[in-house]
């Protein structure tokens, strides 16, 4: 098995994707805040050409505002991360005294491969997931739902939070973090833009219909009407550069290989020398892993599922089927196979209270199931 915990190369290359991240973010935003600049000079219903020159001269006085919303995004975000991602998935810290069980097996773990202990957390949900967070040293924080505890053993379980230290170790949580606030605030302002646009486009085709509001019929008399065509052009073109920018902020997933759950994996077989318990957790896991949450947080989960299909292009994840086969593979683990549904649960027989007739009839305090041989005998 390689070498996954701890992969300096990996970790290189995960801090030069966020680098570039930060890196491109800017250019994003210079389109975005263009966009913008041209909704501006939309206002004054100006010809195209006339509006985009407009456009270009707005954008430097747009640019100081949009620098400082950014810069506020990224402060919230680098020191409110955590409690963000709190408020979207419920999560609460937990200690030793609340959750002996898994903050002990976390401890240890942590102890015996000499890792600075994170903080631990639990979502309150029968979904079977887990997920690491934070930015900075000393701020990680480990979080691991309900059903997950309720569902796997000791080494099982152990072998999770394994998983979810070596994300910590090979600083996959930093860049899902700074991808999660680039996309983030893309998407926020691109809905902005979105909305801002179509309100105008309504107006626009209302006077140019004569106080209509209707879209059929009301371009032909924009385009004979003095600017009329050009406005929804211009609008047209700001909603184009959006649909530009959004696109290639969700390109920006590309950047989170799927290859890191793979080292996850096999960082969690190589602590825990058991990668059996990795291959029955991941099992345990399949089928029962969603949680309702916002796309950048599901990210981070040990298991995001996907539809099969184009959808599995632009998965974050891979298969778990995948992921056995390579922990089968790398780390001589042995695999159960799927495992069967669970029984569905058995209704719960009334009892009748003691000094009943049906009681005295039947000492045993079950009531026969009715059939002919209940019927009463004729005498």
């Amino acid at each position: 098995m390689f070498k996954a915990y701890g992969l300096k190369t990996y970790i290189w290359n995960n801090r030069l994707k966020s680098l570039l991240l930060l890196a491109g973010f800017p250019f994003l935003l210079l389109l975005v805040a263009f966009g913008f600049a041209i909704i501006i000079a939309a206002l004054d219903n100006p010809s195209v050409g006339q509006g985009i020159e407009d456009a270009v001269h707005i954008l430097p006085s747009l640019l100081p505002f949009a620098i400082a919303a950014a810069l506020i995004w990224f402060a919230i975000a680098w020191f409110a991360n955590q409690g963000i991602i709190d408020a979207v998935t419920g999560a609460r810290k937990a200690d030793r005294r609340n959750e002996p069980r898994l903050y002990n097996l976390l401890e240890n773990l942590c102890i015996s491969r000499g890792i600075t202990m994170p903080a631990l957390r639990i979502i309150e949900t029968p979904a079977r997931n887990a997920f690491a967070s934070g930015v900075r040293k000393g701020k990680y924080s480990v979080t691991v739902t309900r059903g997950l505890m309720e569902a796997l053993d000791d080494a099982e379980l152990e072998a999770v939070l394994a998983h979810e230290l070596t994300h910590i170790e090979n600083r996959d949580v930093q860049l899902l973090v700074i991808s999660a606030v680039f996309v983030g605030i893309i998407s926020l302002v691109g809905d902005v833009i979105v909305r801002v646009p179509r309100a105008l486009l309504w107006s626009s085709s209302g006077r140019s219909s004569g106080g209509g509001a209707r879209w059929s019929g009301g371009s032909s008399r924009r385009s004979s009407g003095k600017g009329g065509g050009g406005i929804v052009i211009l609008i047209l073109i700001a909603i184009a550069i959006f649909v530009i920018a959004r696109l290639l902020a969700i390109a920006l997933r590309f950047a989170l290989s799927r290859k890191r759950e793979f080292l996850a994996d096999a960082g969690s077989a190589e602590l825990t020398k058991n990668p059996d318990a990795m291959i029955m957790a991941l099992r345990k896991i399949e089928g029962h892993s969603e949680i309702s949450a916002p796309a950048q947080v599901q990210e981070m989960f040990l298991d995001h599922p996907r539809a099969g299909g184009l959808g599995g292009l632009f998965a974050t994840h891979p298969p778990i089927e995948q992921r056995i086969a390579n922990l089968v593979q790398f780390a001589g683990g042995r695999d159960p196979g799927p495992l069967p549904p669970p029984p569905p649960p058995v209704a719960e027989q009334p009892t009748l209270p003691a000094g009943s007739e049906d009681a005295h009839a039947h000492p045993w305090g079950e009531v026969p199931p009715p059939g002919p041989w209940n019927a009463p005998r004729e005498r």
